[in-house]
């Protein structure tokens, strides 16, 4: 009693199920031979990998030759028939008496099955949501898992686990191409909740150094193998404190989950000649557990963009200018429109005007939408709390308590509070673990520079 029960996970993955199968024989007796017949003759068309395929493996000879010929004619009829199937998908071929096997098999059948799951878990998806699912469904495609994936910008349809044990979870995603995309993203710790209906941006996870691990790595080179954020700041006289800090916290990062490299109590840095390998090693381990970059473009759905007082992901792509034209099907359809409506509501609000066919917005558009929200939201803070707002300008330091984070359509927001009054400044995640403490921190042009860390031992956070 009051010890931790230790399962193996293999026992999990199958014994159980083999367990409850022999019980189930104690039971209700053995398998009938027709209920068998019928489980071999479905395998014989299945695209995945069978108990049939696992036969045929383990006969075939070291150049993956095998024979369809068996005692039992059932056998033998079934192994045909399924040597043929095979065949009609390119993966065996009659080789004189006997048939040839392709390389990996299992591994493309296997494949082939998840695929397979793929569509199904798409489709339930819209059907339980009283939608027919869309024609262009990405067939069997983890969207982002293919070399030389693009990113993706698209409307969350379903967020679901994929693997239980594991934690592994998915993404179902109409993207901006028209399509629907299945998308493996990993633990579900390493990513932010994303609600059906979030628009969201995802790309590949790179396995490589980032470009301030070769900054990291150059600046050690002609200082002896050491860094730290003065070194890099005398290196290079451009450099900002907070940009030298950034580098310091990518070490820090890299320390905890590698042990390398190794940082002195002055808050030096020794880095090794492997330094750009070591970075290679963690992105990674990094992408084993977040397989690819989810960035929050809007937690709110689409139509609550088109006519809101605040700085939306619309205001961006509108002001931007960039990227491909949404396809004229799906989300891309959708968007299309809600970025055409968006656009007359910004010239109503005087923050556009059109002239010859060109719309052009004020230079502050974003900050003059966030400002209104922001603004609008304090005002009601202000009653629930009953402390006075205090906006926050550039070069102001703020000390207080965090109390909670406050999710807006231009952003998320911290709430901080101080003994008068309240202020609300962006959102950062390592706030999280201080919510409840007091922090300070300087306000600085698109931020805040927290020294949450300089007291215990750490490098501030911007």
């Amino acid at each position: 009693m009051g010890k931790d029960l230790v399962i193996a996970r293999d026992y999990i993955r199958h014994g159980m199920r083999e367990r409850a199968a022999e019980l189930v024989d104690l039971d209700l007796g053995p398998r009938t031979d027709a209920a068998i017949t019928r489980r071999l003759s479905a395998e014989v068309t299945q695209e995945r990998l069978t108990s049939l395929d696992r036969m045929l493996i383990r006969d075939a000879d070291g150049e993956g030759r095998v024979s369809a010929r068996t005692r039992e004619p059932f056998q033998q009829t079934m192994r045909l028939g399924r040597l043929r199937y095979l065949e009609r998908l390119g993966l065996a071929e009659p080789a004189a008496s006997d048939w040839r096997l392709a390389p990996g098999l299992a591994e493309t059948l296997r494949r082939m099955g998840e695929q397979g799951d793929v569509i199904r878990t798409m489709q339930r998806a819209y059907t339980a949501r009283g939608l027919a699912p869309p024609e262009a469904l990405e067939r069997g495609i983890d969207a982002l898992a293919e070399p030389g994936a693009q990113p993706l910008v698209g409307r969350v349809v379903e967020r679901g686990l994929a693997d239980e044990l594991e934690d592994r979870h998915y993404l179902i995603v109409e993207a901006t191409d028209g399509r629907s995309h299945y998308v493996s993203i990993g633990k579900g710790e390493a990513v932010e909740a994303t609600p059906a209906g979030a628009i969201v941006g995802l790309s590949p996870h790179l396995k490589e150094p980032r470009e301030a691990d070769h900054t990291v790595a150059r600046i050690a080179a002609a200082n002896g193998g050491l860094y730290s954020a003065d070194i890099h700041m005398a290196e290079d006289a451009a450099a900002s404190e907070r940009f030298a800090e950034a580098h310091v916290r990518r070490l820090e990062a890299m320390r905890r989950a590698l042990g390398t490299p190794r940082r002195s109590l002055d808050g030096t840095w020794s880095i090794g000649t492997d330094h750009l390998a070591q970075a290679a090693a963690y992105e990674a381990r990094l992408a084993r557990d977040a397989p690819v970059r989810l960035e929050m473009l809007s937690a709110a759905p689409l139509e609550q963009l088109v006519d809101v007082h605040a700085a939306t992901w619309l205001d961006r792509e509108l002001a931007g200018g960039k990227g491909d034209p949404p396809a004229g099907a799906g989300f891309g359809r959708d968007l299309a429109e809600a970025l055409a409506r968006r656009r007359l509501w910004l010239i109503e609000q005087g923050l556009a005007s059109e002239s010859d066919g060109r719309t052009t917005y004020v230079p502050d558009l974003i900050a003059s939408l966030r400002r209104r929200e922001l603004l609008r939201v304090a005002g009601q803070l202000s009653d629930e709390l009953g402390l006075r707002f205090a906006e926050l300008g550039p070069g102001q330091r703020i000390e207080g308590v965090v109390r909670r984070r406050v999710d807006l359509k231009s952003g998320a927001f911290a709430l901080i509070e101080r003994s008068r009054d309240f202020t609300l400044v962006p959102w950062r995640p390592a706030l999280e673990r201080e919510l409840g403490q007091s922090v300070s921190g300087l306000a600085r042009d698109g931020g805040i520079s927290w020294e949450l860390g300089r007291g215990r031992g750490g490098p501030t956070i911007s």
